[in-house]
């Protein structure tokens, strides 16, 4: 047993004769105090080694048994209980110690250069972001009617608008041909408050959720009621367009405006991504004039009102450039007879804001904007040829499976690499779909 410290009151009263002749008891005291260290193995940390020691000198001295250690390991002789060391094992111990710094160190070295690197590069990215936002404030949007069709603007264009000027140049490429002026919209944002707060009938709405499942558009009457549900559902992942959210109250209010502006098409379902998408860059007012004009374009108009015949000659179209683009896909589909509307419509319907990851449906908008509606489609034959070996193997429901539910991680850059692999000419893309809307 190893005692920690000595009661010498308790040795005095002890009588010596019992345990040890009294000459021969400080010496036995002084020989047990002065027993020499043990030396021992220490790896981490602060470790006092337990060694007994003399009053005097537990007094007067200063503890510098303590050893600090982080990363290094401490040397020291093994205990006396084991044999020495050899000289040869000696010398490989010492190798090998210093082996493990030096990995240590270049490991460190590493980490701080990759580290730098990342620095570097961010700060890099961060003044191109920076340039390119000055050009686009100062060279393009300033003079837009007389460059935006020019190759430098479109160059530009097809590495992304920066997200800081994106909503004024989406504005300006959407353009207002409906001459929608700022007294129309209160006139309509007026109307639609005021619709907006009869809406109160929690029976009304719990039918409108299980009647409106399976319908893209509804009837006139249950307009109002199904934005009010389809809102709450609209980019779930942000928080911010549900009740209580900083933008639930706008959105509703942009889409029963849009009801009171086209009665005739009312509210479709798909409208609220879209209506959600312009919020995200614009103002009220500015998303809703975008937001009415761009569903004036004739792809969005023909699926917006269930044009059958307009739909039916965008999804041949289609099918054309599918089977010049992507042949082996293309016959997988047609042995599989997975017709594209399954999830061609969906896709078009939210112009892919609710399919793709936002940042991604962002990147795509961007390009929409520039290039126009063949680009969607561009997009969707993108989709495919990104996952063609993927779903070369997959059967009917799988297939329908996959295709309605993409990856909410697929990234611009990836999906981007397989875009502009597509090669199928703007003027046949216009020509094609002329000789569909013909035949149909």
């Amino acid at each position: 047993m190893l005692f920690t410290s000595i009661d010498f009151n308790f040795l005095r009263d002890i009588n010596a004769s019992q345990f040890i002749a009294a000459d021969d008891k400080s010496k036995g005291l002084v020989k047990l105090l002065s027993k020499p260290k043990r030396k021992s193995w220490h790896i981490f940390g602060n470790i006092a080694i337990p060694v007994p020691k003399s009053p005097s000198q537990i007094r007067s001295e200063k503890n510098t048994n303590l050893v600090s250690s982080t990363t290094a390991l401490i040397l020291e002789h093994r205990p006396s209980c084991l044999p020495p060391k050899t000289p040869k094992e000696e010398q490989m111990h010492n190798e090998l110690y210093a082996e493990i710094v030096e990995s240590a160190r270049r490991k460190e070295l590493r980490d701080l250069q990759l580290q730098k690197k990342k620095m570097n590069e961010r700060k890099k990215l961060e003044e191109q972001l920076s340039n390119l936002v000055k050009q686009w404030k100062e060279d393009f949007i300033p003079n837009w009617q007389t460059c935006y069709k020019s190759k430098k603007v479109r160059d530009i264009w097809s590495q992304g608008i920066p997200p800081s000027v994106r909503g004024i140049v989406w504005k300006l490429a959407i353009g207002n041909e409906l001459h929608i002026s700022t007294e129309l919209f209160n006139i309509y944002h007026a109307n639609a408050e005021q619709r907006m707060k009869n809406i109160n009938d929690p029976i009304m709405l719990d039918n409108i959720h299980h009647h409106s499942e399976n319908s893209v558009i509804v009837s006139k009457e249950n307009t109002l009621a199904l934005i009010m549900l389809d809102v709450a559902r609209t980019f779930p992942s942000l928080g911010i367009f549900q009740k209580g959210g900083p933008y639930h109250e706008t959105l509703k209010h942009l889409l029963a405006a849009y009801t009171c502006h086209r009665p005739d098409i009312g509210y479709a379902q798909g409208m609220s991504f879209v209506a959600a998408m312009l919020l995200l860059n614009m103002d009220l007012q500015d998303a809703f004039i975008a937001f009415a004009n761009l569903l004036n374009r004739p792809c969005q108009m023909a699926f917006y009102t269930v044009n059958q015949q307009m739909m039916s000659a965008y999804f041949k179209t289609f099918d054309v450039v599918l089977a010049d683009q992507i042949p082996r896909l293309h016959y997988h589909f047609k042995q599989e007879c997975l017709s594209h509307d399954i999830y061609l419509l969906d896709w078009i319907f939210t112009m892919y804001s609710k399919s793709l990851p936002l940042d991604t449906a962002c990147r795509v908008w961007d390009l929409f904007f520039r290039d126009g509606e063949e680009f969607l489609f561009k997009t969707a034959l993108g989709v495919l040829l990104m996952h063609e070996e993927t779903l070369l193997e997959m059967e009917f429901f799988r297939l329908a499976t996959y295709l309605t539910k993409l990856s909410n991680t697929l990234a611009a850059d990836e999906l981007f690499v397989f875009i502009d692999k597509i090669n199928f000419p703007s003027q046949k893309y216009h020509s094609t779909l002329s000789q569909m809307i013909e035949l149909s």
